[in-house]
């Protein structure tokens, strides 16, 4: 048995705050992190990214966050562009066979991506590599060997496969293809561990899998991590629902009155996942909320100071949380709005859309048939209301945005 040091359970213990790691726990991650250190031989710590949309939001910087932790270590990050693997799709809780991309989707789409990851860690300093300069050059008697590493049966302890094998919805052979990609990544770049959302427990465990298979004496340890709430604290965050998500592209007005907008019970979780917070700050805050004895907005307000400043700057992070408490707490209307010319007769929602009030006609409907679209504090309610005008007037689209309307 090996005799672990203290520093090391320490740094395990550290590294598995929020996160469930597989198998062995913090003691056989313990065992590797002073493997490492005594051989002078960094972690290579592999997340993959399918670049399915071109924008990353917050729910994304937690599994990043703890990158920033191995590399705080001293550990070498591998991050995994997934050329190859998007263009299948991740079934993973699915309930249908997902669109695959086309390469030159993949490409668009992962343009922006590490320049939105470097406000989270030090890119500069990871290993970039794309899965595709090994899985697309392949031969079909290589793909046929890492086929037979697998079972049917294996694959059907999915969850989502199982589920959609029993209610009769089809799976195409090509979804089964999908986690023996991802798995044979971590035999490409030889992973010690690999982090993913709680999603992914079943691609991650493969890849451990698949190294052992391939000859890898010690396979990597996975570590998963939640899947952050949008802000209605009901639906993962996701660029499906765009009301709900938080992107790191969003203004510092915007990302701040989003994150104010989240349920009182989604506080401290927020705070776990999204910041430095320790422990002991965390059972303040919810012994506060429990007594009542702070009132919710005022934690909730530092929250989102402390996550706007970390993207845009602690000047940014002030003049949001003004903006926000003249916009929203004094129902006033922002100093500087642009101005827009319109026609007399314009629909609601083409003006809506066409000034990007909104991200889809979708959206648009929702909100005014919620009553979140005013005209100079009027709620227009109907989807085709015609905009008439003789004098300059607001026009606002839910909580934060405005802009004049002019002839």
């Amino acid at each position: 048995m090996v005799d672990i040091r203290e520093e090391f359970i320490e740094q395990a213990k550290y590294i598995a705050r929020n996160a469930d790691v597989l198998p062995g726990g913090i003691e056989e991650l313990a065992v590797k992190l002073q493997h490492s250190a005594d051989t002078n031989t960094p972690l290579r710590i592999k997340l993959g990214m399918d670049p399915t949309r071109p924008d990353l939001h917050l729910g994304h910087t937690v599994v990043m966050r703890k990158l920033k932790e191995f590399q705080k270590f001293g550990h070498k990050i591998v991050l995994l562009v997934g050329g190859a693997t998007a263009m299948v799709g991740d079934p993973s809780g699915k309930s249908e066979t997902r669109p695959a991309l086309t390469k030159e989707q993949v490409e668009e789409n992962a343009k922006t991506y590490f320049d939105q990851m470097s406000k989270v860690l030090d890119v500069s300093q990871a290993e970039v590599v794309n899965n595709a300069d090994w899985l697309h050059k392949m031969s079909f008697t290589e793909l046929l060997e890492l086929s037979s590493k697998v079972t049917v049966a294996q694959m059907m302890t999915r969850d989502d496969f199982a589920k959609r094998y029993a209610e009769g919805k089809p799976i195409s052979i090509v979804e089964f293809f999908y986690p023996l990609m991802q798995a044979y990544d971590s035999v490409a770049i030889d992973a010690d561990i690999e982090l993913g959302g709680n999603d992914q427990r079943f691609n991650t465990l493969l890849g451990r899998d698949i190294q052992t298979a391939y000859g890898k004496k010690y396979p990597q340890m996975v570590v998963l991590l939640p899947l952050l709430e949008g802000t209605d604290g009901v639906v993962k965050m996701s660029k499906t629902y765009p009301e709900h998500c938080i992107s790191l592209t969003d203004s510092a007005n915007d990302m701040f009155g989003k994150l104010m907008s989240i349920p009182d019970t989604l506080i401290t979780r927020y705070y776990s996942l999204l910041t430095d917070a320790t422990k002991e700050t965390l059972e303040m805050y919810d012994k506060q909320i429990e007594e009542g004895s702070v009132n919710p907005r005022e934690i909730k307000m530092n929250l989102a100071h402390t996550i706007t400043a970390e993207y845009h700057g602690q000047d940014g992070a002030d003049k949001a949380q003004e903006e926000f408490i003249n916009v929203v707490s004094n129902k006033g209307i922002p100093q500087d709005i642009e101005t827009v010319k319109i026609e007399n007769g314009s629909n609601i929602l083409d003006v809506l859309q066409q000034f990007n009030l909104i991200s889809s006609r979708g959206e648009g409907k929702r909100l005014l048939q919620q009553g979140g679209v005013k005209i100079d504090g009027e709620k227009i309610t109907d989807i085709n209301y015609s905009i008439n005008i003789d004098n300059d007037v607001v026009l606002q689209a839910g909580k934060r945005k405005f802009v004049r309307l002019s002839k």
